[in-house]
């Protein structure tokens, strides 16, 4: 829990300060969103290649620690100059990095504590990686308000060394390698491709382009915000940035404890389709108020939908490819297809925002999500044995079926 506390303000890096950096160095919000899609589609490239990694590797703990000595690096690289390619070749180590992270610690976690403490587990991580998140940007906001941006990367740092701390506290034989990509004690499987386990898997299938629809509509809404607000006098740069993540972390540490204790009565279903809804409503309230305080009922919903689906999603995962011995190859090639949508975004947000006015995009990114929804409730027949898998014997989960 405390590497997942740590490892939130250093995996990031510079990520949500990025916007208002740029702005302040006279970048407009169709560039701005430009470069980040250039960071989000590096990083969708890598996330299958990254579980196939993570399922086939006996060294874990290095694919938390290397990738996060590269993240600080290559944000701190957005402080020496902001020419377009070196933010740009910025924005993709750092989200290469990322994508093998966030699937490491999963692995690491279901090889710790199995199938039967997973749920448990990852919710309790989650809100422990939310709660970091929300402290780191606390801090970052007074420091980058007191210091200027360089106090931001320091912090980052400081964090950076904890969480490496944090990983090598944990020792290398209580993972076990065959649980943590879902294998069964018998099972011979040899890794499979991610697009195979992916399309002959329908549930899983589902649940991916449920959730890019659902990122192609919320990824841009966070940094748009932030440059809404602040173009328009009713912020300053790193301050207002810290409260739209403060705001949204602190509702995500409950989100996620209820979505932990949700998946354990009633499955993942009704879980993923509330994190769905609030995504259609933060964007009408984000086109109407575009106020300092809008922050406020704007990023609660983020919080809601976003930390529903951070235990979710890998619960889910875990859950239909429980026995298969691809859990982490599975989990790359949803964050691929999620991170499809999550890549477009800022571009299209960002485009939408120059052109046609920030209201305009904000609307058109919460409609989205309206295809999340009409998605999970047709195939609902098909999701819900899957999403409400029963534990068996000493916890595994009775594997869903593959078409």
């Amino acid at each position: 829990m405390a590497l997942n506390f740590f490892m939130a303000d250093f995996q990031a890096g510079i990520g949500p300060f990025l916007g208002v950096f740029l702005l302040a160095h006279g970048w407009e919000s169709g560039l701005i969103g430009t470069v980040m899609t250039i960071g989000g589609v590096a990083g969708m490239i890598m996330t299958t290649p990254a579980g196939a990694m993570i399922d086939a590797t006996a060294h874990k703990r290095a694919y938390v620690i290397i990738p996060g000595i590269c993240t600080i690096a290559a944000s701190a690289l957005v402080l020496l100059s902001q020419d377009f390619w070196v933010v740009a070749a910025s924005q993709v180590a750092t989200a290469i990095a990322g994508a093998a992270i966030v699937p490491a610690v999963t692995g690491m976690t279901l090889g710790i504590v199995h199938q039967v403490g997973f749920n448990r587990q990852n919710g309790r991580n989650q809100a422990f990686n939310h709660a970091g998140n929300m402290v780191g940007a606390a801090l970052s906001g007074y420091l980058g308000w007191k210091f200027g941006f360089g106090a931001v990367f320091i912090l980052a740092g400081v964090f950076g060394v904890l969480s490496i701390v944090s990983v090598l506290v944990i020792p290398r034989n209580a993972i076990d390698d065959h649980v943590a990509r879902g294998a069964n004690a018998d099972s011979s499987k040899p890794p499979a491709n991610a697009w195979q386990v992916l399309f002959e898997c329908r549930p899983l299938l589902v649940l991916a382009a449920a959730l890019a629809l659902f990122h192609l509509g919320n990824a841009a809404m966070l940094p748009l915000y932030g440059l809404a607000v602040v173009s328009g006098q009713q912020g300053n740069g790193a301050g207002f940035v810290a409260m739209t993540i403060v705001v949204a972390q602190g509702v995500m540490i409950f989100a996620a404890i209820a979505a932990m204790r949700m998946a354990e009565k009633r499955g993942y279903w009704l879980v993923l389709l509330i994190s769905f809804i609030a995504l259609p409503v933060r964007g009408l309230i984000a086109a109407s108020v575009i106020k300092y305080w809008g922050v406020f009922p704007v990023q609660a919903l983020d919080g809601i939908g976003a930390g529903l689906q951070s235990v979710a999603v890998p619960g889910l995962v875990a859950r239909i490819l429980n026995g298969t011995g691809r859990v982490n190859v599975g989990q790359g090639a949803v964050m691929t297809v999620q991170g499809i949508g999550a890549a477009l975004s800022p571009a299209i947000g960002g485009w939408l925002a120059q052109g046609l006015g920030y209201p305009t995009a904000f609307m058109f990114l919460g409609c989205l999500a309206i295809g999340s929804i009409v998605i999970w409730l047709s195939f609902a027949g098909l999701l819900k044995p899957a999403c409400a898998g029963k534990l068996i014997g000493d916890g595994a989960v009775a594997p869903a079926a593959a078409s």
